[in-house]
C-alpha cells in the first residue's frame, strides 16, 4: 500500500495540533495521507488511552486520511533504539511514503525530540539494503522517503518554510478539538493542565496567523528541514 505522505506523532493530537492543515490541503489536492501514533498517550493528565484512541480516530475521519495506526510505543519513554527503529523502518517499507512528516527537533516534552530522531534515523536506514525486515512473512523492499520534514510544535522554533493552509485552518481547529478530554472545557472535571488552558486553544489560531502574517497569507504551519529545499525557478517561491 503505497502512500504519498506518512506523518509521525509521538502521541496522538502532535499531528493535528501541529501539521493538520497541511494534511487536509494535501488530501484535497488527491494525495494519500496515513498517520502514525508512536504511542497511546496514555501518561496524559487528562483522559485514559482509550477515550484518547476514540478521539484520534475522530480526528483522522475530521481530516480524511488514509489510515492510522498506533505503534504502542510506551508514552513518555519514547527512545531512539535499535528495536524501535525496526518497528518504525517496517511502516515505511510497507508504506513506502514519498513524504515524511514528524515531531519537531526540540521541544518542551521529552518525547517529541526523541521521536523526531527516532522517525528521521529509521527514515534513513530503511533505505539501507542490508536490513533486512518483512511483513506477513514476505520480505520487503527497501524504501528510503524523498523528504523529512520536522513541524513545529510547543515551542516557537524558526521554521525553514511554511505551508498556506487559509482555506484548511477550521478543519486543523475541529480536528484539534475532536481530543475533547485534552483541550479546553470549562465544565470539565479533570485537572487543569498547560494544554487544557483558554489560552493554549486559542493559540491553535494565532500562532496560525502569526506565521501568515509574517508570510502573506492569512494562515499557516511551519516545518523545518533536514538539507536544503530546491526550487526549479525562482518563481516557485512565494
Amino acid at each position: 500500500m503505497k502512500i504519498d505522505i506518512l506523518a509521525f506523532g509521538a502521541h496522538p493530537d502532535d499531528v493535528e495540533l501541529s501539521c493538520g492543515g497541511t494534511l487536509y490541503n494535501e488530501i484535497q489536492n488527491g494525495k494519500s495521507v496515513g498517520i502514525i501514533d508512536l504511542s497511546a498517550g496514555e501518561l496524559g493528565t487528562r483522559g485514559n488511552a482509550k477515550i484518547r484512541s476514540k478521539e484520534s480516530a475522530l480526528a483522522a475521519t475530521i481530516l480524511g486520511v488514509s489510515f492510522r495506526k498506533n505503534l504502542g510505543l510506551p508514552d513518555g519513554f519514547i527512545f531512539n533504539t535499535k528495536e524501535n527503529q525496526m518497528k518504525v523502518i517496517n511502516l515505511i517499507r510497507h508504506y513506502q511514503p514519498d513524504v515524511v512528516l514528524c515531531n519537531a527537533v526540540n521541544d518542551r516534552h521529552p518525547d517529541h525530540a526523541r521521536a523526531s530522531q527516532l522517525v528521521s534515523d529509521a527514515c534513513f536506514s530503511s533505505g539501507l539494503v542490508k536490513i533486512v525486515t518483512h511483513f506477513d512473512g514476505v520480505e520487503q523492499q527497501v524504501w528510503r522517503p524523498q523528504h523529512v520534514y520536522h513541524y513545529i510544535q510547543w515551542k516557537s522554533l524558526q521554521p525553514d518554510f511554511v505551508v498556506d493552509i487559509s482555506e484548511a485552518i477550521e478543519i486543523k481547529l475541529q480536528a484539534v478539538m475532536a481530543y475533547k478530554s485534552q483541550f479546553f472545557d470549562p465544565n470539565s472535571q479533570e485537572p487543569e493542565t498547560l494544554i487544557s488552558s483558554k489560552n493554549f486553544s486559542e493559540s491553535i489560531r494565532y500562532r496560525a496567523s502569526d506565521l501568515g502574517r509574517l508570510t502573506g497569507v492569512a494562515y499557516a504551519e511551519g516545518f523545518t528541514t533536514e538539507r536544503l529545499v530546491v526550487v526549479d525557478s525562482l518563481f516557485d517561491l512565494k
